[in-house]
């Protein structure tokens, strides 16, 4: 029998892999996206309920700019509220916020930086710490009004939806086993069926080391947890009242929002507790030591937001040496292209990391400046 045949073949259908898939068809390529859980899933980075903050970072202007319309751009073409604005906060000893307010200015990036004071007059869940580095240095702030949340399950359910009326096919709860090089074309065995294309695209979050060898030792898979807690005033916690915020502290990088859905304020630790997750095997039942480890944050910096727990979610994220997305061409094959990594602050690029992929299959190239997110910016093991 001989295999279905496509243009390009999709591995992972979440949150960059839908908008490839979308992408992809819209440019009239013949796509086949393979997901091997439910579309949207919660197996993956994006929170289940609850929405992700969007904001520019250092480095990422141009991407963040760019995923913005695009995002604005599928929400009124679907009839779908995929972008709450109400702005975004950055917080963080004044050094290490330096980077980031270059970049904004550099690029005319709307944003206001705010004291220590201001921040918690502004908003008054917060509770800083006075010359926490013992050097005369304070918490601050920095405000960006057009940032906001973006509601990441409603964006891959937005973007499978474009690829369906573009005429892409997807097939849902179907694990991609191996692939290999057959001649010219790319084959792909999964536990159902096999398949050949001319291009390959891996999207597969956590998973991608294990399709893609060459990755195995650069992409990490890290489980964490996230935290729903009932604020002794929900109205402090309020999107009016509460933008979702990213916070640099001595024990880790913390990220939350607002009471938005369900009930509590919810907010999480880049890295969590540091643990290396096997993504078929992972723990997914929250510990009592997930929950402390959480607390201890909300009890320093936010003492009106440590009510009764309200919901604990694990997640798997996907980690690299820098912290940084992958996207790009494998170094000694140009038909596979591979995204990864966008956890955390860079979520919210998968919008436009979908159109760079479908640039780099289409064109073999993007106007857009991916190089320091290249797949071969870290040394190779025992180089």
């Amino acid at each position: 029998m001989t295999p279905d045949r496509y243009d390009a073949i999709v591995v992972g259908v979440g949150d960059a892999g839908a908008a490839a898939v979308a992408h992809l068809a819209d440019r009239g390529v013949d796509v086949l996206g393979l997901e091997r859980f439910d579309i949207p899933h919660g197996y993956g980075s994006s929170p289940k309920p609850g929405a992700i903050r969007l904001a520019a970072g250092e480095g990422d202007v141009p991407l963040y700019e760019r995923a913005v319309d695009l995002w604005e751009e599928l929400g009124v073409e679907r009839g779908e509220r995929l972008r709450y604005r109400g702005g975004a906060l950055d917080v963080g000893l004044e050094s290490e916020l330096e980077e980031l307010a270059a970049s904004l200015d550099s690029h005319d990036v709307a944003h206001e930086r705010l004291s220590g004071a201001t921040l918690t007059e502004r908003y008054p869940a917060y509770r800083l710490p006075d010359d926490e580095s013992g050097d005369g240095e304070e918490y601050a702030a920095i405000y960006q009004p057009d940032g906001g949340l973006l509601r990441p399950d409603r964006g891959i359910v937005a973007h499978v939806k474009r690829a369906h009326d573009a005429s892409a096919t997807i097939r849902a709860r179907e694990r991609v086993t191996d692939w290999d090089r057959v001649g010219d074309d790319v084959r792909v065995r999964t536990n159902r069926d096999e398949y050949r294309a001319d291009e390959l695209v891996v999207t597969a979050g956590p998973w991608t080391g294990g399709i893609v060898e060459d990755l195995e030792d650069v992409l990490r898979p890290e489980r964490r947890v996230r935290t729903w807690l009932q604020p002794d005033s929900p109205a402090a916690f309020a999107p009016e009242r509460f933008p979702p915020f990213a916070f640099r502290t001595d024990e880790g990088r913390y990220y939350g929002g607002p009471v938005l859905g369900v009930p509590g304020f919810s907010f999480g630790r880049r890295h969590h507790r540091g643990e290396t997750a096997d993504p078929t095997h992972l723990e997914r039942e929250p510990m009592p030591q997930d929950e402390r480890v959480l607390r201890r944050f909300a009890d320093r910096y936010f003492p009106g937001g440590t009510g009764p727990t309200m919901g604990l979610r694990t997640s798997l994220a996907t980690a690299t040496p820098d912290d940084r997305f992958l996207v790009g061409t494998l170094p000694d094959d140009d038909r596979v292209t591979v995204a990864a990594g966008l956890s955390g602050g860079e979520a919210p690029l998968a919008s436009v990391v979908g159109e760079i992929v479908a640039d780099l299959v289409t064109e073999g190239e993007t106007d857009h400046g991916i190089e320091p997110f290249a797949l071969d910016r870290f040394p190779a093991p025992n180089a």
